[in-house]
């Protein structure tokens, strides 16, 4: 059991310490401190993680915990195909997507390596025709709207990539997601579109996901209505990302038109396979989409090859053991300095919740201690208006902050006597976690005249533990190094608990409850005089009240 480990019992003692610590004195003390907690890739990108509350001593505790729990093998197994999935026998190998490198990678001692490559080129040759304008809708017009329609892994990440580098979107073109089967989505988001110039990207593993069929079927209903039931209405305007292509075909896509991927890509860890590839090279062009794969891989063999205390995923998956473990905080905040990246933290989201929100271990015993943080967060500076109000005085939440030094869009000027956008919004990116780690005292408020009633109510605590992430710039490299990074920290603080990542078992219950109730839904809806009594009471009571008044 992880808890008997001595390395576990070290940190106990040590986050005694911890919780004594003043980053204010730490700091003082140590003018090399952030020498000591920082480490650069290449001047790639930067982590600083002096504001967290640790020494080198806790440090090199958190290394040797992971040395005891195996990390570097675990690690090295992901990447050799082996099947750490153990509750679904599959290899994790999101790596492989992305292997822009001459390496073999094996399943079952086949090398996946030529059948990447292959999906990659049909993606780039697919996006090429869009582009040039020899893949047409009906009438001959271009194609410039994709809808791409999927839930869960199928479109966060996707969505998050697109919004992200929007600033290199290939002229004329718009990308959209419908992924809620509220009918809303799907309305609003086809709204004003031109049904000669769209293309619906279906996006389904075994294209019986019920949420984005449904979404599907309506979208294959207003396109043949809008295009006047042209024969060829779903052969020019629809394709998929499926392996079913017998499901595909009897959809009305032609299989030749589908894009596959594997069983060893979780939903979550998909954004480097055709689900991300083929909505992403046509709004941005293969060769931003080839960049984000490049970005990925600079973190892969950086995450496989550098020792743990310059390992950045490593040191992030070990800060988040200690904060949520040892020291009691089982929150984390994503805050990244850049309102492109606003749908960061939806997608972080589900990697991290969906992955290590466990309650038993890879041998199905229950884990004693607590996994998976609530992750929560919002773009700078909308955020310091919102919840970093409960970041600095009220519960303590560990925060990450994303930086970069060059905007993507250059707004304002800098003079003598003024900042332009970019060093504004950046300069409450350094201030923010300084305030979060060296607060405010009593003293220093009192030197500078607050009334004492007012004292209380404006001093802040400090000792609130951040990380700092700084990129040159948001680019599609950059965010693949970003996403990367994420996923690597994810498995990390995974392999520590010995917890399966890799699975999402707690979304099934309600999917099989929901196809019970939709059950009833149509038996109502052929008899409405037969009262609901299936279910719990309360569920009755209110189920028979929406079937009542949704008939009306």
């Amino acid at each position: 059991m992880i808890t008997q480990l001595a390395q576990w019992k070290e940190l106990e003692k040590e986050a005694q310490e911890a919780k004594r610590m003043s980053l204010r004195q730490e700091f003082a003390k140590d003018p090399n401190r952030y020498q000591t907690l920082s480490v650069s890739l290449d001047g790639e990108v930067i982590l600083d993680f002096s504001r967290q509350l640790v020494t080198s001593r806790t440090m090199r505790l958190l290394y040797a915990l992971a040395e005891a729990r195996h990390l570097k093998e675990k690690i090295q197994q992901m990447f050799q195909g082996r099947k750490i999935n153990v509750t679904e026998n599959r290899a994790v190998l999101h790596v492989a997507l992305r292997n822009l490198g001459d390496e073999a990678i094996e399943v079952d001692g086949q090398d996946v390596m030529p059948q990447v490559r292959a999906v990659l080129t049909q993606i780039e040759n697919f996006a090429r025709r869009i582009h040039q304008g020899e893949w047409r809708g009906v009438t001959g017009r271009l194609i410039r709207n994709i809808v791409a329609v999927g839930i869960g892994g199928s479109y966060l990440g996707p969505e998050f990539v697109a919004e992200a580098n929007r600033a290199y979107a290939k002229p004329g073109m718009k990308l959209c997601f419908v992924a809620n089967v509220d009918g809303a989505d799907f309305v609003q988001k086809t709204e004003g579109l031109d049904p000669e110039e769209t293309l619906f990207v279906i996006i389904s593993k075994t294209f019986t996901t019920t949420e984005t069929m449904m979404n599907a079927k309506t979208a294959r209903d207003w396109m043949i209505s809008r295009l006047r039931h042209h024969p060829e209405a779903v052969k020019k305007h629809f394709v998929a990302v499926s392996t079913n292509l017998a499901a595909v075909a009897e959809f009305g896509i032609d299989p030749a038109n589908s894009f596959g991927f594997w069983d060893w890509v979780g939903g979550r860890f998909s954004v480097s396979s055709a689900v991300g590839g083929v909505p992403l090279s046509l709004y941005l062009g293969y060769e931003n989409f080839h960049s984000l794969l490049a970005g990925e891989y600079l973190i892969d063999r950086h995450f496989l090859q550098a020792p743990f205390p310059k390992n950045i995923p490593v040191i992030m998956g070990l800060l988040g053991i200690w904060n949520n473990n040892f020291l009691g905080y089982n929150c984390r905040a994503l805050l990244p300095y850049s309102q492109a990246l606003w749908r960061f933290a939806t997608h972080i989201q589900q990697l991290d919740m969906e992955s290590n929100g466990k309650r038993v271990d890879v041998e199905g015993n229950p884990v004693p201690v607590t996994t998976g943080p609530i992750i929560f967060g919002e773009p700078g500076t909308n955020g310091q208006h919102s919840f970093y109000q409960l970041l600095h005085q009220g519960q303590v939440v560990p925060a990450d902050f994303i930086g970069f030094i060059r905007p993507q869009y250059q707004v304002g000027k800098k003079s003598e006597n003024s900042v332009d956008h970019h060093q504004e919004l950046m300069a409450n990116f350094f201030a923010q976690p300084d305030a979060l780690a060296f607060g405010k005292t009593e003293e220093e408020l009192r030197q500078e005249e607050v009334p004492e009633f007012l004292i209380p109510h404006k001093t802040f605590p400090g000792n609130r533990p951040s990380t700092l992430l700084l990129f040159p710039e948001l680019t599609p490299k950059t965010t693949g190094m970003l996403l990367a990074i994420y996923e690597h920290r994810t498995a990390v603080e995974g392999f520590i608990w010995g917890i399966d990542s890799f699975d999402q078992w707690g979304v099934e219950l309600g999917k099989v409850l929901a196809k019970n109730i939709r059950a009833r839904m149509i038996d109502y809806n052929r008899d409405p005089t037969r009262k609901v009594a299936e279910f719990n009471p309360a569920t009755n009571a209110l189920l028979q009240i929406f079937l009542d008044g949704n008939r009306r």
